[in-house]
């Protein structure tokens, strides 16, 4: 299960946030801040895009300066979820182009629009580009 996702940039300022359990809102800001060290120090050509975090594991891909970090079970399909984070960051590039954290900043009710047709209570939801497109096209995003 996810318990949350988070899209930061390099400095640590958190662009997207989605949460799946229920954090007070001090905790959230204690997690985003640790989420932010453990990822941005780690060195991205020697070790892996998963690493433990807590009780669970972070599973995370840096994409031109924005880390999208999600938060899994310690039991979950890591290699599953990364592909889910490419599958995001590709939609996110067919309608803007090729994304950037303006496109976040300034679009980001359709953003939200995105994750939530790909991803629904912690679980992986829509894995077809081709769908959640359609969908956002429905929605009259």
């Amino acid at each position: 299960m996810i318990r949350f996702i988070l899209v930061q940039n390099r400095q640590g300022k958190t662009r997207l946030e989605k949460w799946y359990t229920s954090y007070s809102d001090s905790e959230r800001q204690s997690l985003k801040s640790s989420v932010h060290r453990t990822v941005a120090s780690r060195d991205q050509k020697h070790q892996s895009n998963f690493c433990e975090f807590h009780a669970h594991r972070i599973v995370y891909r840096r994409y031109a300066g924005l880390f999208f970090c999600f938060c899994i079970d310690t039991n979950d399909n890591e290699l599953s979820l990364l592909e889910a984070i490419h599958l995001f960051v590709e939609v996110l590039d067919a309608y803007h182009g090729n994304v950037c954290e303006l496109d976040l900043v300034f679009n980001f009710y359709w953003v939200y629009g995105v994750l939530d047709e790909m991803f629904l209570a912690g679980e992986v939801q829509e894995t077809s580009r081709r769908v959640v497109l359609g969908r956002m096209d429905e929605l009259g995003a």
